[in-house]
């Protein structure tokens, strides 16, 4: 592939950008961001923390937009990737709990959670976003690939974007958390 086909490809991939809500009723995708930034408002102005996950380079980029929120947009941010944690609850629970756990333990309703999966099928997500509907945080999701992957339907917010390979679904996620945070200001 050349660079302007990849190029391409992006850009049809983002301007085609699915945003649902809850139960999953599409929304406009500016309705979709003015939600997002007004729940993140939120979050900031109750001294709320928004926590971030993912897998492998979706883990990369959760540590990556959690240190950002928390210096440019002044909101309070978690992500468990702290190798002594994630081994410490895969080793003695298993690895599908290694982010609802640590969740479970920190999280309060009104809280945020990130939850970033190009597949959407990742056991250890799941787990973590129906822990973040039993504390009543807002959802808010990021996948790709399988247009009726789990992760998908789950949240409050859902992004998904229609790429087909990691490097698409990965760059296109980056470039609607990198929207997100540019709009909140």
């Amino acid at each position: 592939m050349i660079w302007s086909d990849k190029v391409g490809t992006l850009a049809r991939l983002l301007s085609e950008l699915n945003v649902t809500e809850s139960g999953g009723a599409p929304l406009e995708i500016e309705a979709g961001y003015e939600r997002w930034i007004e729940a993140t408002k939120t979050v900031r102005s109750q001294d709320r923390t928004i926590y971030f996950i993912g897998n492998g380079a979706s883990a990369s980029m959760a540590s990556h937009f959690s240190a950002d929120m928390a210096k440019n947009g002044r909101v309070h941010t978690q992500v468990f990737t702290d190798p002594s944690l994630v081994t410490a609850i895969g080793n003695d629970m298993g690895y599908e709990h290694v982010f609802a756990e640590p969740l479970r333990r920190r999280a309060r309703a009104g809280d945020m959670l990130i939850a970033i999966s190009s597949s959407g099928r990742s056991p250890n997500i799941l787990a973590a976003a129906e822990v973040a509907r039993e504390l009543k945080l807002t959802l808010v999701t990021l996948s790709a690939m399988n247009s009726e992957n789990p992760l998908r339907a789950g949240g409050d917010l859902n992004f998904y974007v229609a790429a087909e390979t990691y490097g698409n679904a990965e760059t296109s996620h980056a470039a609607i958390l990198h929207h997100w945070m540019d709009a909140l200001g």
